[in-house]
């Protein structure tokens, strides 16, 4: 190859590892988010066995924890979104670009799932082990919503005021006291929530409890961007 062919062929390569880039740190910071959530949900369930408040605390302290780690490392590559409704919500604000759209939840759902197996095979499960746990009732379906609808609002509230730099451990905070005060241990994630099938632990959702879980998860994100859209100013695409 001559001196000019490189020099042609490099912006193309330099472009495409530039769009690249943040679809791979969404695709590993969603599957770290997954071993963190699945892992740290069988850990505790085997450590404490017999008192499910323990297991929920230190579940819920992993995955606050590991958050703020993926928020911190990840988010000057991709944002950190970790989640197909907070890239959505960017769309919509006009902070992200509406081609970027899929491409970020292909990679937010390809690193859910992956993230599920290797925690199920880290713990010597099988790889995939699909959920009897049910999670069915019009209070999980309503803590779902509202678990969302704060989610968005922490993390719009934060970064449109400013605080950028606080973001991580507003978000990382947010989710493990979530753990607690909704009924649903607040998934708020339809990655999260659908890779969570592939697990029959602590984590686990039954695939049939899936669906109404991503409706109301839908609809908080909804009433949680409008309320952004009213409350702060708009920004343009970078």
């Amino acid at each position: 190859m001559t001196a000019l062919t490189a020099l042609r062929v490099l912006p193309t390569e330099v472009t495409t590892r530039s769009r690249a880039r943040p679809l791979v740190a969404e695709f590993i910071g969603t599957a770290f988010l997954l071993i963190a959530v699945v892992g740290s949900g069988i850990q505790a369930q085997r450590l404490s066995p017999a008192d499910s408040g323990l297991a929920l605390l230190e579940n819920s302290v992993a995955t606050g924890a590991a958050l703020i780690a993926l928020i911190l490392a990840l988010g000057p590559a991709s944002g950190a979104h970790f989640n197909p409704l907070v890239t959505t919500v960017d769309v919509f604000l006009g902070r992200t670009k509406r081609a970027a759209l899929l491409p970020y939840v292909g990679a937010q759902v390809a690193g859910a799932v992956t993230g599920v197996v290797l925690a199920n095979e880290m713990f010597g499960l099988s790889a995939v082990s699909i959920s009897h746990h049910d999670r069915a009732s019009s209070g999980l379906w309503l803590a779902e919503m509202l678990a969302t609808f704060g989610l968005i609002m922490v993390i719009y509230g934060v970064v449109l005021a400013g605080n950028s730099a606080a973001a991580a451990y507003v978000v990382g905070c947010y989710i493990a006291g979530a753990y607690w005060f909704t009924a649903s241990t607040s998934f708020a994630n339809p990655a999260v929530t659908l890779a969570r099938t592939l697990s029959d632990t602590f984590a686990g959702i039954a695939p049939a409890s899936v669906l109404p879980f991503l409706f109301a998860q839908l609809i908080g994100a909804g009433l949680a961007a409008c309320t952004v859209q009213t409350l702060f100013r708009r920004t343009e695409p970078t």
